[in-house]
């Protein structure tokens, strides 16, 4: 169905410029509402009415016709019918949709995937500073970030997950300070505890390993402690070396790594931050004033100029995070893309206009912004706002530790990243339906155990004309939407479109499932009907893949809590 479908849309483009020469109208489908009324619809009509001045159902009549004389047409559709103001109703052959099982079988894990472009695209995400265990904030953004990487390499982009982090300043002062409280016998609680020291046990845990002179390695750098309570810049090394090594093994847990880690002192000691600025001052785009040194960002559509040198010394944080975005640019991305909290709104607009300011071509809305909200969790019925371990909040580990690393990667990503969400613990654990993670993971177990029941040779070919039931041609044309899905979610930069697309094939198969048997059929239908299980279970594996999920062969449920009990012939 994919090359039918590529067919069809190069003989709409041709068709287009028969009935409106020049008009540039694209050539697209669209999925109509409601699936009586065709497999794809076309707008063209509706759209060049307008500028036309014609109307929208005599183009639409025009148009049909010169589709009818089209060879792609004539072999893969079945009819074409004018709808409403002008929609063309478009109803594919059978065989259009069949296509499907063997493109998917003959491309496995590949389908969906576009050919290499050449184009570099940098993701970064997580960036936690290394004060504290990752939060579920950061595990959010681990699951956007990395299921986002997949989906721009699937689109042949090169992609690198990039980890920036501060190891200087006034918070990783804090980590030193309070570790080296706890290393003098003082605890929270205590009268010459400091109001702003960080309490979770883990400052504990760094304390009595420096004091053992342990060597920490994270995947960035390497420290062993001097053991020595006095020696502040051997306990400010050590513990971020510490954090460092326990973040990584919470990504571990997640099963995330990155490509490179990037240090905000880098920015400073390579010279970068004065070179910035001096680009800027260059540009003729900022201004003394009140002994401060401005940049007017109000020229690239920001509400107020902004402060880029103190008036009392130093520079705002805006100044360094311009700095690190020309570095990205100078590495050769052609496109880099950031995941942050909501908190970080306020600095899109400011780091674009002095990437603007600096002159240097970088294109406008350079970088693109993904901004999540938080999470909330609920445990037991009950807001879980507090962590033993990190003093203050729920953690990354936490939540692996409390359901499971599949849960938690689907769970974060089955949202859009702007909006609000609850992670439900107790519902992670269910074995049902209203599980999402498991209604998708058990679809993909169940067709296992179909195909193991059925024990014949898989690669014998099959009689796909013979896939003609409703509920078959539903599951198909899901299949087929697999790869425009894909380059959806990477040209919207919209990951959580991967969860969706998963819950909707999970749900088109169950209702096959329990609409049609597969066993026990004649040979040829069992058959064909076992090839379209194949070319399910590999679609759904690769969606889940997409996500970091695992795609299991065999699992358990509590059928007492779902309505759609399998046949016990079929399933283990």
């Amino acid at each position: 169905m994919i090359q039918a479908k590529q067919a069809l849309l190069a003989a709409l483009a041709d068709s287009l410029q028969e009935i409106a020469p020049g008009s540039n109208a694209p050539a697209a489908f669209e999925s109509p509402k409601q699936a009586a009324h065709g497999d794809f619809a076309c707008t063209a009509a509706m759209q060049l009415a307008k500028p036309l001045k014609a109307n929208p159902r005599e183009l639409a009549t025009r148009l049909i016709a010169a589709l009818e004389a089209k060879p792609a047409f004539q072999q893969w559709v079945q009819s074409l019918e004018i709808a409403g103001p002008g929609f063309i109703n478009i109803r594919l052959k059978p065989a259009a949709k069949q296509a499907v099982v063997a493109e998917v079988l003959t491309a496995g894990e590949k389908f969906g995937h576009r050919a290499p472009t050449g184009k570099h695209v940098m993701i970064e995400f997580v960036s936690a500073n290394p004060t504290g265990p990752l939060h579920v904030g950061h595990a959010r953004q681990a699951a956007l970030g990395d299921s986002l990487c997949s989906v721009f390499q699937s689109q042949g982009h090169q992609v690198t997950r990039e980890f920036y982090y501060n190891d200087a300043g006034v918070q990783i002062a804090t980590l030193a300070n309070s570790t080296q409280m706890r290393l003098k016998g003082f605890k929270p609680g205590d009268a010459e505890w400091p109001e702003a020291a960080y309490n979770g046990d883990y400052i504990q845990d760094i304390a009595d390993a420096f004091l053992r002179k342990e060597t920490v390695k994270a995947d960035d750098r390497e420290f062993t402690a001097s053991g020595d309570v006095d020696d502040l810049d051997s306990i400010r090394q050590f513990a971020v070396a510490y954090l460092r090594h326990e973040q990584d093994l919470d990504l571990q847990a997640f099963g995330l790594k990155f490509d490179s880690y990037f240090l905000e002192t880098s920015v400073y000691k390579g010279g970068q931050l004065e070179k910035t600025v001096e680009r800027l001052v260059a540009s003729g785009k900022t201004y003394e004033e009140g002994g401060a040194l401005w940049l007017r960002t109000t020229d690239y559509g920001d509400d107020k100029d902004r402060v880029m040198r103190k008036k009392e010394g130093g520079y705002t944080y805006f100044v360094p995070d311009v700095a690190y975005h020309i570095n990205k640019f100078e590495r050769g991305y052609t496109q880099c893309i950031n995941i942050q909290g909501t908190d970080h709104h306020g600095t899109i607009a400011r780091v674009r206009a002095g990437l603007q300011a600096v002159d240097m071509g970088i294109p406008p809305g350079f970088p693109d912004y993904v901004l999540h909200k938080m999470v909330t969790v609920m445990k037991n019925g009950e807001e879980v706002k507090i962590s033993k371990r990190a003093g203050s909040y729920v953690t990354l580990r936490d939540l692996i530790d409390w359901t499971s690393r599949d849960a938690v990667r689907f769970f974060l990503i089955s949202r859009k990243a702007d909006t609000e969400f609850v992670f439900d613990v107790d519902l992670a654990l269910k074995q049902n339906d209203e599980n999402p993670v498991f209604y998708v993971q058990y679809a993909h177990a169940r067709i296992c155990s179909v195909i193991r029941k059925w024990g014949g040779d898989l690669a014998s070919p099959a009689d796909l004309s013979l896939l003609t039931a409703p509920t078959e041609e539903a599951l198909m044309l899901k299949l087929a939407a697999y790869p425009d899905m894909l380059t959806g979610a990477a040209n919207g930069i919209a990951p959580h479109d991967v969860a969706f697309y998963a819950r909707d094939l999970a749900g088109a198969y169950h209702a096959y499932y329990a609409a049609e048997r597969v066993l026990d059929q004649a040979p040829a239908l069992t058959r064909a009907r076992v090839a379209l299980l194949q070319a399910t279970r590999q679609v759904l594996a690769n969606a889940l893949g997409m996500l970091g999920v695992s795609a299991p062969e065999q699992m358990s449920r509590d059928a007492a809590d779902t309505s759609d009990t399998p046949d016990t012939s079929e399933t283990e």
